[in-house]
C-alpha cells in the first residue's frame, strides 16, 4: 500500500475528517491501517497571500509543505483544501512526487454522474477564481456561482466559524437561503460544496440536488491510489 502524504491544517477541522476517512476507507478496502503523513500548515498564512494575491508566495508556502511529505516517505500527495488549488498546477510543476487535485477528481465525479450544470459554493477566493468554473467546463459541465453579494455572504459564513468547525443555526439559514435560490435561479442539477469545511453545515437532504462533497470525492480519491 502506497504511503499518502497531505497538506493539512486549511483548515484544521477538514484535516480530521481527512485523516479519519483515509484510515476508515483504507481498513474498509484493505482490513490494515494505512501509512499516513500530515504536515498541518498555517491557515492564518496560507489566507494571508491569498488575499493579498501574492501567488509565488502561496506556491512556496505549499511547495515546501510537500517537500516535507516526500522527505518523511510518502509517496505521493494532496492539499486538503479547495482554494490553494488556484495555484496547484505551479505547485504539481515543483513537487518530487505525484498530487492528487480536489478539482479534477471533483470534476471527473461529476462528469461519471452525468450531471449537466453544477452550482458552486466556496470561499470567495474559489468562486471569484474560476476555479471550478473553467475545470467543469473543460469536462463540458456548466458551472455557475452566487452573485458577488451572496459570494462575500458565503465567506463570511465560512470565516471564522465553520472554519474552526463551529456550526451556528442563523448561519445555516443564511446559507440555505442563498444556496435554494441559486439553485431555483440556475436550474443547477448538482451543488459543489467546494469548501472542505462547508459539508460540516450542509448535508444532504437539506437542498434537492445532489451534493458533491469535494473533500468526501478526494479522500476516496486518495484511498484508490493508496
Amino acid at each position: 500500500m502506497r504511503k499518502a502524504g497531505i497538506v493539512g491544517g486549511i483548515g484544521p477541522a477538514s484535516t480530521l475528517d481527512y485523516y479519519k476517512g483515509v484510515i476508515e476507507g483504507c481498513r474498509a478496502r484493505k482490513g490494515a491501517y494505512p501509512e499516513l503523513v500530515v504536515n498541518s500548515v498555517s491557515m492564518s498564512e496560507m489566507l494571508s497571500h491569498v488575499q493579498g494575491g501574492d501567488w509565488d508566495a502561496l506556491v512556496g508556502m505549499l511547495s515546501r509543505a510537500i517537500d516535507c511529505l516526500a522527505g518523511a516517505g510518502a509517496d505521493f500527495g494532496a492539499i486538503a483544501s479547495n482554494t490553494p488549488h488556484i495555484v496547484f498546477d505551479r505547485v504539481r510543476e515543483l513537487s518530487p512526487i505525484p498530487l492528487i487535485s480536489i478539482v479534477e477528481e471533483t470534476c471527473r465525479h461529476a462528469r461519471s454522474e452525468g450531471y449537466g450544470k453544477v452550482a458552486v459554493v466556496g470561499t470567495r477566493f474559489t468562486m471569484g477564481s474560476g476555479l471550478y468554473t473553467e475545470a467543469l467546463a473543460g469536462c463540458g459541465i456548466e458551472a455557475v456561482v452566487p452573485p458577488e453579494a451572496e459570494q462575500e455572504a458565503i465567506h463570511g459564513i465560512i470565516f471564522p466559524n465553520l472554519e474552526n468547525g463551529v456550526v451556528l443555526q442563523e448561519d445555516k439559514r443564511r446559507m440555505l437561503g442563498i444556496i435554494d435560490r441559486l439553485l431555483s435561479e440556475s436550474g443547477a442539477d448538482a451543488l459543489a460544496l467546494a469548501c472542505t469545511e462547508l459539508p460540516l453545515m450542509v448535508k444532504e437532504g437539506d437542498v434537492g440536488v445532489p451534493l458533491l462533497d469535494t473533500a468526501q470525492i478526494h479522500i476516496r480519491s486518495i484511498v484508490d491510489y493508496m
